[in-house]
């Protein structure tokens, strides 16, 4: 059968996309404000970026759900590839912030009160991505005004996000099927420098030269990490289990080898999603300020103070990047038995 030609503006539906600027300063009995296009044009771009990285997300959710993956195979490339493109969205999302700034405070009070209660904060689709990523509602900073802005059926759609495996809970997952440490087969002729009871002979040698790393102002990091990798019942307030620490860890101290290449890129590249929305709140914190410096949005928030106690308590992978805090110097790193070192090589 012939295919059908296409049209490139029926195939973007640009008549939409084109007609979908609406200017409220526009209206019967308002004044026209130049910089309103703009406005809607940037937060329009954004909310399309926004439908971008959650197409990726689920797609990696889909594959992260499975009962296994491969950590050599297509699957996690896929992953760590589609993780990454969402990095390089979020860079975008920060430097458009650039083009939204050329607009003056006095440009923007042209048409603001124009725009009340409307708020960016209400954007859905962001939240959404917060959630799926692993942001619980009992998480979420200012949570009484996070619901009095949503209409019910946004606030529903939320929920609804959550209520699915979060990517931060399938990594979880994910970390705690790795096998290397689990094997004893590896470990039987295994020595160490000093001599725990009910811990892996591994980790009872790591926490020995982790600790001899220590100046005397951290010796209290040595209380944190057997809390964090020895002991088996996890806060509830952490998001990560005990093994899934030890495996993340394990996959940092020893990502030269082959075999943890992907792994350790996958979680960089968390880590590095998190940093991204970290500097576009950062931006947007500094962009408020400079509009309407300690005024209220226009949703009713405290404004840029809103925006900074988000910034500062919305890290989904806080977890990942503060196992840096456990390193040691990769001269001083335990040396794997040969066996295990040949199969992280690719030595089958």
């Amino acid at each position: 059968m012939q295919q059908q030609s296409v049209y490139y503006s029926e195939y973007l539906q640009l008549n939409k996309i084109i007609e979908a600027q609406q200017l409220e300063s526009e209206k019967d009995g308002n004044t026209p404000a130049h910089d309103e296009m703009l406005f809607i044009v940037i937060h329009q771009a954004y909310e399309l970026w926004f439908k971008q990285i959650l197409f990726e997300i689920d797609s990696v959710l889909e594959i992260m759900k499975k009962p296994s993956i491969n950590d050599n195979s297509s699957d996690l490339q896929l992953i760590v590839h589609r993780l990454e493109r969402v990095v390089t969205i979020f860079r975008i999302l920060v430097q458009q912030i650039d083009i939204l700034e050329t607009m003056t405070p006095l440009d923007f009070l042209d048409f603001r009160d124009m725009l009340r209660p409307a708020s960016g904060f209400q954007s859905t689709q962001f939240k959404i991505i917060e959630a799926k990523l692993g942001l619980k509602f009992d998480q979420r900073h200012g949570q009484d005004y996070y619901l009095s802005q949503l209409k019910n059926n946004d606030i529903n759609k939320i929920k609804q996000s959550e209520e699915g495996p979060s990517l931060l809970e399938l990594v979880n997952k994910w970390l705690e099927r790795m096998p290397f440490l689990d094997d004893a087969d590896y470990w039987k002729n295994y020595t160490t420098h000093t001599e725990l009871k009910n811990v892996h002979p591994f980790w009872a040698d790591y926490a020995y030269k982790y600790d001899q790393s220590l100046s005397e102002s951290e010796k209290n990091n040595s209380v944190y990490f057997k809390n964090i990798f020895l002991e088996e019942d996890v806060s509830a307030e952490r998001s990560l289990s005990s093994a899934a620490c030890r495996s993340a860890l394990f996959i940092k101290l020893y990502r030269g080898y082959p075999l943890l290449e992907l792994p350790f890129q996958m979680l960089n590249t968390l880590i590095e999603i998190d940093n991204q929305m970290g500097n576009w709140r950062y931006r947007h914190i500094n962009m408020v300020k400079r509009m309407i410096g300690s005024r209220v949005g226009t949703g009713g928030s405290t404004g840029a103070g809103y925006l900074q106690g988000a910034m500062d308590k919305h890290y989904i992978f806080r977890e990942i990047s503060q196992l840096n805090s456990f390193l040691i110097d990769r001269k001083k790193l335990p040396v794997l038995p040969m066996a295990l070192s040949e199969k992280l090589g690719y030595h089958f």
